[in-house]
């Protein structure tokens, strides 16, 4: 029979509270009331930013648009064939932005900025937010063509 000793079990113990992690994830979820025509009603992402990216649960991205008291207008930027009501949604808490380089030039991509022609992903170190302000009228160049 094997025998429990008590210095045993309170270094085991003492062992876990010391490697306990006492971080807290907040997690803004929320559910689909209603979808058709490229466009979601979702109920319950209390705390979405206009713009804010989101994710349903089978892997499509979209964007929050609309925002209401009682529920959330998002854009979707995939297929949206398999989002159903009832599906969960999630904030991700990142402003919809995309990735730049001299490296696209050329290519043929998606809404994302993820290549679709075929030839490889395209490495890219700077982003700009999707919904950024534009240039002030004087450091333009002049339009003085048709």
């Amino acid at each position: 029979m094997v025998t429990i000793r008590a210095d045993e079990i309170s270094n085991i113990i003492r062992e876990h509270i010391e490697q306990y992690n006492r971080e807290v994830k907040f997690l803004n979820t929320g559910t689909v009331l209603q979808v058709g025509d490229d466009i979601a009603r979702i109920y319950g992402l209390d705390e979405v930013m206009a713009g804010e990216l989101v994710e349903f649960e089978e892997g499509t991205i979209g964007i929050a648009l609309n925002l209401e008291s009682n529920n959330v207008g998002v854009v979707l930027m995939g297929d949206g064939l398999m989002i159903q009501e009832g599906s969960s949604v999630k904030a991700t808490g990142r402003i919809a932005q995309i990735q730049v380089s001299e490296a696209f030039l050329g290519r043929v991509i998606n809404a994302l900025a993820k290549p679709i022609d075929g030839r490889g992903e395209i490495s890219a170190s700077e982003s700009r937010l999707i919904e950024s302000p534009t240039p002030g009228i004087i450091s333009r160049r002049s339009g003085d063509y048709p």
